[in-house]
């Protein structure tokens, strides 16, 4: 969790911290008859979400934004406000389901995660980053794809915009260069953000990464290409 005294520690919901998101490896997947459809198809569906951000035209400046960046082991999330001297970032932080549990209650502690936050928060959109996925590696795909869904069941039901933008938007946007590095961005969101510390684990940071940049994206909309 990140107050704005910028101290780092995990959301009251959440676990303990420890262990870190892997991606899983071909050895780790068995992949069933018609699984790499399932995934193609999803991927093609997430690949075009990018398309939904909004235009200047449908999107009215926003007071308090909701950064995600989705997972099932640990979804990062960061809620700004829009302050006089720039975005002031309230809390930022990661919400861990339990591994040893079933897939069900685990994506149920992603949503009621978000929730407790949305309602503390009452933000007006809710930015989420992008998933990146490909046919090499379908049983991470569709597990995110659950997560992802709680997330959105989420921001439904407290009717918050969503919004999606890809990582390379993200990076280009806060860095200039679409291939930034994690350590890059973390001190690109420092900076942003007028923070005494680089902003950690990585989930927080990419969290923030994608608040900001719908932040920015309201005030220069031209600024965020594909």
């Amino acid at each position: 969790m990140i107050r704005p005294n910028h101290r780092f520690s995990p959301r009251k919901l959440a676990l303990p911290r420890g262990g870190r998101w892997t991606t899983m490896r071909d050895s780790d997947t068995t992949a069933e008859d018609g699984i790499e459809q399932v995934v193609e198809e999803f991927c093609h569906l997430d690949k075009g979400l990018s398309s939904m951000s909004p235009n200047p035209v449908q999107s009215a400046v926003c007071e308090c934004y909701l950064g995600i960046d989705p997972g099932l082991n640990r979804t990062g999330y960061a809620v700004l406000r829009r302050g006089p001297k720039g975005p002031v970032l309230c809390e930022g932080g990661v919400i861990r389901s339990t591994q040893e549990k079933t897939l069900a209650e685990r994506v149920h502690e992603i949503g009621e995660g978000l929730r407790e936050v949305c309602a503390q928060y009452n933000p007006q959109v809710m930015a989420i980053e992008q998933i990146f996925s490909t046919v090499q590696f379908p049983k991470t795909a569709i597990l995110m794809a659950h997560a992802r869904g709680a997330i959105l069941y989420a921001a439904a039901e407290h009717k918050l915009e969503v919004v999606h933008y890809a990582a390379k938007q993200i990076k280009r946007l806060l860095t200039g260069s679409g291939k930034a590095s994690k350590e890059q961005m973390q001190d690109a969101v420092q900076r942003e953000l007028r923070l005494k510390q680089r902003p950690e684990p990585n989930d927080v940071a990419d969290a923030c990464a994608v608040a900001l940049c719908h932040y920015h994206h309201i005030r220069l909309p031209t600024a965020i290409g594909a």
